[in-house]
């Protein structure tokens, strides 16, 4: 599908993500978006998708002068909690990452990323929608437990409350699916994309 030698931008100032790609060999540069994100789905694959691709394209319009008559990339992703019919996003404050978790406790919720590839080849822009699913089941988790792991500050900018990298990982019972996907970045399937 893509040549991968051209330049590829990530549109995202997450550590998890810039990681990932790192480790699958990816050379890239970062530049993250800027854009108020406006949400216009309601089912979470498609949620996830268009907030990748609102990212994606934001950075891939601030790139055009730059990359004028040249192939570039850039990779938007947006990673989702989804529990019964509620989408969870960053928890505003301790409180609402508390409750959170308190729901997510001894029970089975979904992570979706989407991911939007935009290319620009041969001045042409091309757009690539895809999304991962990812079903993560928890164990009981004691209040005392989730008061500990919120003060720890790793909650606050995390979908869902909660890092499965992290020190949360006592916590995790089972997955389904793409464990790189709940940290952020189905990089699997980004791979797979890329190479065609």
């Amino acid at each position: 599908m893509i040549d991968k030698n051209i330049p590829i931008i990530l549109a995202s100032s997450s550590p998890r993500r810039a990681e990932l790609l790192k480790q699958a060999g990816f050379h890239f540069t970062i530049k993250p978006s800027t854009v108020e994100e406006v949400r216009t789905e309601t089912s979470p694959d498609k949620l996830a998708e268009d907030l990748a691709l609102q990212k994606a394209n934001d950075v891939f319009q601030s790139l055009k002068s730059e990359y004028k008559g040249n192939d570039y990339m850039v990779i938007g992703a947006d990673t989702i909690v989804y529990y019964d019919g509620e989408i969870l996003g960053k928890p505003a404050d301790e409180q609402e990452a508390f409750d959170m978790l308190k729901m997510l406790s001894d029970r089975t919720h979904q992570v979706y990323t989407g991911l939007a590839i935009i290319l620009r080849k041969e001045d042409e822009k091309q757009i690539y929608l895809m999304n991962e699913r990812t079903d993560v089941t928890l164990y009981p988790i004691s209040d005392y437990e989730l008061k500990e792991y919120i003060a720890t500050g790793d909650s606050m900018d995390k979908a869902g409350a909660y890092g499965i990298q992290g020190s949360f990982a006592v916590h995790v019972k089972e997955i389904k699916g793409d464990y790189n996907n709940v940290v952020g970045l189905p990089i699997a399937r980004l791979y797979q994309a890329i190479k065609g």
